[in-house]
């Protein structure tokens, strides 16, 4: 049972219906009982750092997912919910994350050519520069899909895969049973699908 965590932001609806397509069953849940009797746990999340943090904290389900991570079950975050497993974001100030994966999460403009358009947004090219479970069904190539403004930096130890958009820009991360997605794989068709099936199998 793989359980999508529900704190008041995320893609909960696209991220079901892709479990559903792949067999997978889950709870949508911020139920922090339900929470510690899954498999698995997808942390969503869209918007901003701040407020995201903040929502995770005042329902307590930070300590939950800290607590979760720390045993070793396998943990997935997808867009922001995967910034948020980093030590802080730059995001309108300095906002401190869950502290599971070293790094900063930095605006994508320090990063890319001036002139391009932001947020990313759209299909874009995987590269993987290391070895992570979730992608043994994917080859080098494939594309996936992106909305961010933001990415991980100083994550070189722990980045798996990389894409790039005028520059170089962090895609995915992981840190022991950590695994980290900048884009969605919710929303990247055949390719999130075996992305998520793969995550399924841990």
């Amino acid at each position: 049972m793989t359980g999508i965590i529900d704190y008041g932001v995320g893609n909960l609806f696209s991220l079901k219906s892709s479990f559903a397509a792949i067999g997978e069953a889950c709870v949508v849940t911020g139920d922090p009982r339900e929470i510690r009797q899954a498999d698995r746990l997808i942390l969503p999340g869209v918007g901003a750092f701040e407020d995201a943090a903040r929502k995770l904290r005042a329902t307590g389900l930070d300590r939950v997912i800290l607590e979760e991570a720390r045993r070793g079950k396998p943990l997935m975050g997808i867009c922001l919910g995967m910034q948020l497993l980093f030590d802080r974001s730059l995001e309108y100030g300095t906002h401190r994350g869950l502290g599971l994966i070293p790094g900063t999460v930095a605006p994508i403009a320090d990063s890319i050519t001036p002139g391009l358009k932001i947020p990313h947004i759209g299909w874009n090219i995987l590269h993987f520069v290391g070895k992570s479970g979730i992608f043994k069904d994917v080859e080098e190539g494939e594309h996936v899909y992106f909305v961010h403004s933001y990415h991980a930096v100083g994550c070189e130890a722990y980045t798996t895969a990389v894409t790039e958009y005028g520059g170089t820009l962090t895609a995915a991360v992981q840190n022991g049973s950590v695994y980290g997605c900048q884009f969605h794989p919710e929303k990247s068709g055949e390719v999130g699908l075996r992305i998520l099936r793969a995550f399924s199998e841990f």
